[in-house]
């Protein structure tokens, strides 16, 4: 009996801290588009935690409606595909990102189901998610 309370309160506290993993975002890979496509353009990776902290703050800032289907009339200015590690013990999963830069906003296209189409009007957060997506490492 001793041995099973044992083992129980030692589960407990493993799935206590389980629970408290919060998902990381670990790198982007940017495809800077032409109009010609994505051969045209420029490819480049951010891992720096500092850049990735703001774009992360500038997603958080992000409007998004699930389940919208967006047509655009024009290519997407960047392709990115957001590696985030959801679980400590499990490898990281990959967010593609279709975004266009539209003067003072960004629109937003997201392959996840919880988010679809999103728009960024801060023009503040526009303005900092552009250079820092765009910007040479």
């Amino acid at each position: 009996m001793r041995k099973f309370i044992i083992g129980l309160f030692v589960l407990i506290l493993f799935g206590a801290g389980c629970a408290n993993f919060e998902p990381e975002l670990t790198r982007i890979d940017v495809q800077i588009l032409t109009e010609e496509g994505i051969n045209g353009g420029e490819e480049k990776i951010i891992a720096s935690k500092e850049r990735l902290m703001k774009i992360q703050k500038a997603f958080d800032e992000v409007k998004w409606s699930p389940r919208t289907e967006a047509e655009m009339s024009r290519k997407e200015d960047i392709l990115a595909s957001f590696f985030i590690r959801e679980d400590k013990n499990m490898p990281e999963r990959l967010y593609q990102y279709r975004i266009w830069f539209e003067g003072e906003t960004a629109a937003i296209i997201s392959e996840k189901e919880n988010e679809g189409y999103g728009r960024l009007k801060d023009e503040e957060q526009v303005d900092l998610l552009e250079s820092v997506l765009l910007s040479a490492e």
